[in-house]
């Protein structure tokens, strides 16, 4: 049977540049290569058709052997018979097959296939309050994962006993095959990498070394810390797989919405409403603060809504030190309501007696440049 085309099996026309045939031979490499299709005998044929044909056609010299003779450029006797790889091509084929199948070609020891069997980390959202968040907190929380089996001791096979050395990749946990010219390294079917295999599983585990359970644990939060806030307890996520190292813990803490407070990282904002005779007046209110306390805020004559007070130090704890934010109080001057009608009448007579510009001067200031608009809009 004659041999198909070798540009029509790496799907590339003759004028094609080296770099469209390498890319081309990588992706139908990355296809048809047989650790991705175990078992499939078409695809480990089109597997070395693509590389006998990217062998040729990705090397100048037989490449021009080829446009020139065909197959016949390689069969006995044939001008590209016996050419050897080009440093060029060895080169860059290598590369190309290191970074498709680097896994398979960089040999791996007993420690890095017992490294696959470690545990998954786990993730456990929690919600604290602004005060909790504050002074810190310890919390019990029941956390469900894979825990090691008691039976076995987590070494998968019954009565504890020891796994045995795999005899089909003698320990190592990898195994060769030759595939065309490539001699290719994968995962040992037999052992699963491990480089040890159970002759008797522990039935309470199946032989994993591991079971589900709840368990619970103990997690201390420090003062200060802010909505977002990642904890990590090492080696309290899943168990390893048959003895396998254990993976962690991450709590995410969020930090519930307070109903006076609001936050801005150490600083504490708070509104606070003021009678309007405070505000006219002057005088002095007391606020609630977050570490559960009270503070005496001194209110100025001719206070405005929107004006803000510092309160040095009564702010939120800083994270891992001793020092705290700040507090500010912002007031928000409220109009009254539900005036008698003698109320109303004394206002009326305030007003009529005062100076409009002294006593109200944003107003004031705001409505003589809206007429000064408006004058300008006349003319």
């Amino acid at each position: 049977m004659a041999k198909e085309d070798f540009y029509s099996l790496l799907g590339v026309d003759r004028q094609a540049s080296g770099d469209e045939i390498k890319k081309s031979y990588r992706k139908l490499a990355m296809k048809h290569h047989p650790d991705r299709n175990p078992g499939d005998a078409a695809a480990e044929k089109k597997f070395k058709q693509i590389s006998e044909a990217y062998e040729a056609l990705g090397d100048d010299q037989k490449r021009a052997a080829y446009d020139r003779f065909g197959h016949a450029a390689f069969e006995q006797g044939g001008p590209g018979a016996h050419a050897g790889f080009g440093g060029g091509f060895a080169s860059g084929f290598a590369d190309i097959f290191d970074e498709m199948f680097g896994e398979f070609s960089q040999g791996r020891g007993r420690g890095s296939a017992q490294g696959s069997g470690q545990g998954t980390d786990l993730r456990f959202n929690m919600e604290i309050t602004l005060t909790e968040a504050f002074r810190g907190k310890k919390a019990n929380i029941r956390v469900p994962t894979s825990v090691q089996c008691d039976d076995c001791r987590g070494t998968g096979a019954a009565g504890a006993a020891a796994p045995v050395t795999c005899v089909t990749c003698h320990g190592n946990g990898r195994v060769r095959s030759q595939s065309g010219f490539f001699t290719v390294e994968r995962t040992c079917p037999n052992c699963q990498g491990s480089g040890k295999v159970i002759r008797e599983p522990c039935r309470p585990c199946a032989g994993m070394g591991r079971v589900r359970k709840e368990k619970t644990l103990s997690v201390s939060i420090p003062a200060g810390v802010e909505d977002g806030t990642r904890i990590r307890l090492g080696g309290e996520g899943e168990a390893g797989l048959r003895g396998g190292a254990p993976g962690d813990l991450y709590i995410f803490l969020t930090v519930a919405p307070h109903r006076l407070f609001q936050r801005d990282g150490a600083d504490i904002y708070c509104q606070v409403p003021i009678p309007m005779t405070t505000a006219v007046l002057g005088g002095a209110i007391e606020v609630p603060t977050v570490d559960g306390g009270r503070a005496r805020v001194t209110i100025p004559a001719g206070t405005q809504s929107g004006n803000q007070f510092r309160l040095k130090g009564k702010g939120m704890s800083v994270y891992r030190s001793t020092s705290r934010g700040d507090m500010f109080v912002q007031a928000t001057v409220e109009t009254p309501v539900n005036l008698s009608r003698t109320q109303k009448d004394l206002l009326r007579e305030f007003a009529e007696k005062g100076n409009a510009a002294k006593m109200n001067p944003l107003s004031h200031g705001f409505f003589s440049k809206v007429k000064e608009l408006w004058e300008d809009l006349k003319e």
